[in-house]
């Protein structure tokens, strides 16, 4: 698996529309083949900065994600809501496995 960790500062003034875009764009990638989870986080200590929890089978669905229409309309729609550019920082899943993490307890 591929796991993409985001951390985005929004201005206060453009919260529920952040808010919005990234729920639309967020269900969007879910159904993406390559997508297995995107999580939207709010921080409770500063209800201005997100995490975004991003898990692809591998890279190349990240790539693919990058493509589509509702991401490339997402970052054209949030960009003027940053204090700053997105920080994302990329992962190599260790644990779960692939297989494990799709296995019922």
């Amino acid at each position: 698996m591929f796991v993409v960790c985001v951390t985005v500062n929004v201005k206060e003034e453009y919260l529920d529309e952040f808010i919005k875009a990234t729920l639309e764009n967020a269900k969007n990638t879910r159904e993406e083949p390559l997508n297995f989870r995107f999580d939207v986080l709010q921080c409770l200590d500063d209800l201005n900065r997100f995490f975004l929890y991003e898990v692809y089978k591998n890279e190349e669905g990240m790539f693919a994600h990058k493509e589509t229409d509702h991401y490339k309309k997402w970052r054209e729609i949030v960009a003027q809501m940053m204090v700053k550019p997105r920080e994302g920082i990329k992962h190599k899943n260790i644990f779960p496995t692939t297989e494990e993490a799709f296995i019922a307890k």
